[in-house]
């Protein structure tokens, strides 16, 4: 027998067992989400009645980290994309002389699809990549050991009001993404095509429905869960120090993006059937 012949059940072996445990840590790290997104609940929910809130303070800091500061980029992003919207929508529509239309497709393509998916992905590279860094830190310094032997909870004091945070902000600055997104494409129509802010607007407002704005809120509030549950899981399991904080840091940012890609497409796909 070869040594060709031989080596090739060792690798074939060897990459059955490198997937099965990538399947095991897989399925841990969900569990240790889904443990960290259910305990986070219940201390919004239930911790007043036991006389343990969530730090109001807390949760407005973390308001203004992720809302306040992130309102101008996504505002001059969100325009940038509206005008791009038009742009696209007025060379393709000439084709059928139907110009004038391209204002249904931007106020659907806007509230629908790209204003939810500028937010998630702007807010997972600038917030989600902080929290993790955070936590991460807290976590290699041994700050979060000291908050356990303090008797408070690491999770009703870090992880809920993040995750409470970005479920009132996410879904407003989407709003507001959408407000920019088609004031940018009123902008280029009114340039390109002379058309009025007026009859833009009443063309918008006929062409969107609350199922609309609804669709991209909803995807929205799932984006902002996303974001803090994978930066605190991240953050929690990082290990090597300084390196393993850089690490995980980029780690929560990819994987957050990816999931909100994916979980774009599947919202898209049920909610349009």
């Amino acid at each position: 027998m070869t040594e060709a012949s031989t080596s090739w059940p060792a690798k074939a072996h060897s990459g059955v067992e490198q997937l099965g445990r990538l399947s095991v840590r897989t399925v841990e790290e969900l569990g240790y989400t889904g443990a960290l997104l259910i305990e986070s609940l219940y201390w919004i929910i239930i911790g007043p009645f036991k006389r343990q809130p969530i730090s109001v303070p807390a949760v407005f800091a973390q308001m203004m980290s992720i809302g306040i500061a992130a309102a101008p980029i996504i505002f001059i992003l969100s325009f940038a994309i509206g005008v791009m919207l038009a742009i696209q929508g007025i060379h393709s529509l000439k084709t059928f002389g139907a110009e004038s239309q391209v204002v249904v497709g931007i106020a659907l393509s806007v509230t629908r699809e790209f204003g939810p998916l500028i937010t998630g992905i702007l807010v997972a590279g600038r917030s989600g990549s902080a929290l993790a860094a955070r936590i991460a830190t807290m976590q290699v310094s041994q700050e979060v050991d000291a908050l356990r032997v303090m008797g408070i909870n690491p999770v009703r004091y870090l992880v809920a009001p993040a995750l409470l945070a970005m479920l009132v902000m996410v879904p407003t600055l989407t709003f507001l993404a959408d407000l920019a997104g088609l004031f940018g494409g009123a902008v280029y129509t009114s340039v390109e095509l002379g058309l009025s802010y007026t009859a833009y607007l009443d063309r918008s407002l006929a062409a969107l429905s609350v199922n609309d704005l609804s669709q991209g809120l909803v995807k929205s509030g799932v984006f902002a869960t996303i974001i803090a549950l994978v930066g605190v899981s991240n953050g929690f399991q990082v290990s090597g120090g300084a390196e393993g904080v850089g690490r995980v840091t980029t780690r929560a940012v990819v994987l957050s993006i990816s999931y909100i890609v994916i979980a774009d497409m599947i919202f898209t796909y049920f909610l349009n059937r």
